[in-house]
């Protein structure tokens, strides 16, 4: 067995297809119109199409569950921000926070509801540490990561 990919189900195919390119910048990868598919792997769904594969009515699909999230990183989460702002229609979940393992995120919905989250990458979180003068040590501990990744990262400045 292979896993694919998640599946989101949207009310409007054009203006979600617009937030994830516009906003999240992702590159559709394949179109078939009541479906399409990203680049990252994962795929969005009308409402009407998914409630005729799953033998429901459009009635019996509800959003704003906030069970999920789509996950993404960013390298330079600050110049994410800065883009982010430029579409005033966002619904903001919460603001940037930086998590005890020091990855500064922020949470915000899609035009359905469906939670999106930007992180820093986290080679760039232990590459501030070690900028600040923490040792690779330190960085391990704080972050979670391995002493390989915290090494990787020094390699990869």
């Amino acid at each position: 067995m292979k896993y694919i990919c998640p599946l989101l189900v949207v009310e409007d195919m054009k203006r979600s297809r617009n937030f994830y390119c516009q906003v999240l910048k992702c590159q559709v990868i394949a179109d078939f119109g009541t479906n399409i598919t990203f680049a990252g792997s994962f795929s969005l769904q009308t409402k009407d199409s998914w409630a005729g594969f799953i033998n429901k009515e459009p009635k019996d699909i509800s959003f704003n569950g906030k069970d999920s999230e789509l996950y993404f990183e960013e390298e330079d989460l600050d110049v994410f921000l800065t883009h982010l702002q430029s579409f005033a229609n966002i619904e903001y979940l919460h603001q940037v926070v930086e998590h005890p393992w020091g990855q500064r995120v922020i949470r915000f919905f899609d035009p359905d509801h469906h939670i999106i989250e930007v992180g820093e990458d986290m080679s760039v979180v232990c590459r501030r540490f070690l900028q600040q003068g923490m040792t690779v040590d330190q960085v391990t501990e704080r972050t979670m990561y391995p002493r390989s990744f915290v090494e990787s990262c020094i390699k990869s400045k």
